[in-house]
């Protein structure tokens, strides 16, 4: 059997939210077990992403939410955002940030994951900036890195995470037309 692998935007349906639900939790779950406290885990899958929470989240402009699928199974997601604090030093430069990336481990194929970031990537082509933040021992460095994004250690920010993040940038030009 052939595996199909698709990459959609995340709406406000029932079904879209029960997708972004299922998805985001399952992905917390799997990325920070070990690594948090459970009750600190539980808390933030309950306020992060429970329904009422998920529905706002895709309700502001700001945001932009995609899921991957194989099989028509949701298989990972990410979260693209210009909102929230971006670091200092891109101050005056038009910044995006992919805020959340994950695959299942079930469903950790390249084809997947190349799926899923290169959709992130193309819904941020007007930014003059992307950067992400992910932790230190993640297996997407590598991939980000092969992307173009480089660790910059310019960026810091107080996070009451016990977990060590890496920031990586990918600054580009953005060419004018002129006529």
């Amino acid at each position: 059997m052939e595996t199909k692998i698709a990459t959609k935007f995340t709406i406000g349906t029932e079904q879209g939210i029960d997708d972004l639900a299922f998805i985001t939790t399952a992905t917390a779950r799997e990325k920070f077990t070990g690594k948090i406290p459970d009750q600190e885990l539980e808390d933030y899958i309950e306020v992060n992403f429970n329904k009422n929470a998920l529905r706002e989240e895709l309700n502001n402009l700001s945001n932009q939410y995609l899921i991957v699928y194989v099989n028509s199974e949701p298989a990972g997601y990410t979260k693209v955002t210009s909102k929230g604090i971006k670091p200092k030093v891109f101050e005056h430069k038009t910044v995006i940030r992919i805020a959340d990336f994950g695959v299942l481990s079930m469903f950790n194929d390249p084809l997947v994951v190349r799926s899923l970031f290169e959709k992130s990537l193309s819904i941020s082509t007007m930014q003059e900036v992307i950067w992400i933040s992910e932790s230190e021992d993640s297996s997407y460095l590598d991939l980000f890195e092969s992307y173009g994004f480089s660790r910059n250690s310019n960026i810091t920010f107080l996070h009451k995470s016990p977990i060590q993040l890496i920031y990586l940038v990918k600054e580009k030009t953005i060419k004018q037309n002129i006529k």
